[in-house]
């Protein structure tokens, strides 16, 4: 099941995890250094619901923002 809103076609989304060592400079220290870059995903906040779609009821993986802008009607 793929991880994507069936109204909007909202996604996955990658970015980084960045770790950093040392003390800032604004607190006294010589700055953050960073030790370790990793490839992290950013999951939409989906939701399983029975949506009125053609006539019909059906069972549609909805994102939260699209449920809360009243973009679906409950089946």
């Amino acid at each position: 099941m793929a991880r994507v809103c069936s109204i909007c076609g909202k996604g996955p989304v990658t970015g980084n995890r960045i770790i950093r060592k040392g003390l800032p400079k604004k607190k006294g220290g010589i700055g953050l250094h960073t030790t370790g870059i990793t490839r992290r995903r950013f999951l939409p906040n989906l939701q399983s619901i029975r949506i009125q779609e053609n006539g019909g009821v059906r069972k549609r993986l909805v994102c939260s923002s699209c449920l809360k802008a009243g973009k679906v009607v409950k089946g």
